[in-house]
């Protein structure tokens, strides 16, 4: 067997001039059938989640990674999970009275602070934002509403102190609460200046994701439920909005999930149908001009099918700005769903698959990430391949 890699021009002493050059050139062409099955075959990765089981069936769609030994998580039942020390140990903590809440957002601030948002009716008390200072021993209600129609859908914020949160439209209008406070106290947006929506249409409440902020004022909304699946933009902190319409399938069911952005103007967004979870339509969308438009990628995530999230692995722990483009070398993007995830490292435009896992929500600081699902399923993950592939051809005898 011969070991030597096949160069761009071939050296004419590899072969001797008394042998007959038949076995070569069947090598050779041996050769070049094994490297094509080589690179048609899904690419491996370097990568492996640990699961904790924190014997627990509370079902889980918000998480954030503070750092990477220190995650929050919101789940069923009022209930709210934490780690200080990398998954080793979990503490439970249980709102008061909140027995029927679900946390489907949640962000921290500190060790000390963080904010839990409820998602659900109004009119039955389940729309509420909760604030710890306290490490979560206890938590103080700081926003309800029973107005009819309102349904919290998830937040996020730009600093410790200006935040936004999102809901289903409300009078034709998309639901819209801001705070500039840390969340100590939250405004309800004056209906005039709240973006209007189609009919049927609706944000999805399943991993706190399909509202985010970036950079210094912007936010991103992603919606679905009516006949166009469409993102809502705003920069100056969601006091006016642009609206773009997108080719994500869409439908009462359907639409989009999740949001990410890797610097000011390049975006992806992720999405599908909770009914029909492994369909194979199209599920990643990608902006490079800062959600002007956006455009739908051919290759869809591998597994295929509904992805609820997608966070940003980054080689490096160093803090991202907001602005600075990650080099592309420094980071994967990874889709979570329910029917499996996906990893990529080219900025979304090629997908390969990282675990059957069926998780809703991922958050990443820095390598170090923690994903969280249905009945008390959490993942970490903390090693990512972000280069592609290296192909070689070797001859064989």
């Amino acid at each position: 067997m011969c070991d030597e890699k096949l160069k761009v021009k071939i050296n004419k002493n590899i072969v001797p001039k008394q042998q007959n050059p038949k076995p070569f050139i069947q090598r050779y062409l041996l050769s070049l059938q094994l490297f094509l099955v080589a690179i048609s075959l899904p690419a491996t990765t370097l990568a492996q989640w640990t699961i904790f089981d924190i014997k627990t069936n509370v079902h889980m769609r918000a998480v954030f990674t503070l750092t990477p030994t220190i995650c929050w998580i919101g789940g069923t039942q009022g209930t709210i999970f934490k780690t200080n020390n990398g998954g080793k140990t979990w503490t439970t903590y249980k709102v008061p009275a909140g027995d029927s809440l679900e946390f489907r957002d949640i962000h921290a601030f500190d060790r000390q602070t963080a904010i839990a948002m409820s998602a659900g009716e109004a009119q039955q008390g389940k729309a509420r934002i909760y604030r710890t200072e306290d490490g979560g021993a206890s938590w103080n209600l700081v926003y309800q509403s029973t107005q009819n129609g309102v349904f919290l859908d998830g937040f996020d914020f730009w600093d410790k102190k200006r935040g936004i949160c999102a809901g289903d439209p409300v009078d034709g209008r998309l639901f819209i609460l801001t705070t500039e406070d840390g969340g100590k106290t939250w405004k309800e947006a004056d209906a005039s200046a709240r973006p209007q929506t189609l009919p049927g249409e609706a944000c999805f409440a399943a991993s706190g994701t399909s509202i985010i902020t970036t950079g210094k004022s912007d936010v991103y909304i992603g919606t679905g439920g009516a006949q166009k699946a469409r993102i809502f933009h705003s920069d100056d902190y969601g006091l006016s909005w642009k609206i773009t319409e997108t080719n994500m399938a869409a439908g009462p069911t359907s639409g989009i999930f999740g949001l990410r952005f890797l610097s000011k103007k390049i975006g992806i967004a992720v999405g599908g149908d909770y009914k029909n979870t492994t369909d194979s339509s199209l599920n990643v969308l990608r902006t490079t001009d800062g959600g002007e438009t956006w455009a739908p990628e051919k290759a869809i995530t591998k597994p295929a099918g509904l992805k609820e999230a997608v966070g940003i692995y980054r080689k490096t722990s160093a803090t991202w700005n907001g602005d600075t483009e990650i080099r592309s070398d420094q980071f994967a993007l990874i889709a979570v769903g329910p029917s499996g995830n996906s990893y990529s490292n080219d900025r979304g435009k090629t997908w390969r698959e990282l675990g059957k896992q069926p998780f809703h929500s991922i958050s990443f600081a820095g390598n170090v990430g923690y994903a969280v699902g249905s009945k008390g399923l959490i993942g970490k993950i903390d090693k990512v391949s972000t280069k592609k592939r290296k192909k070689r051809l070797v001859l064989v005898d």
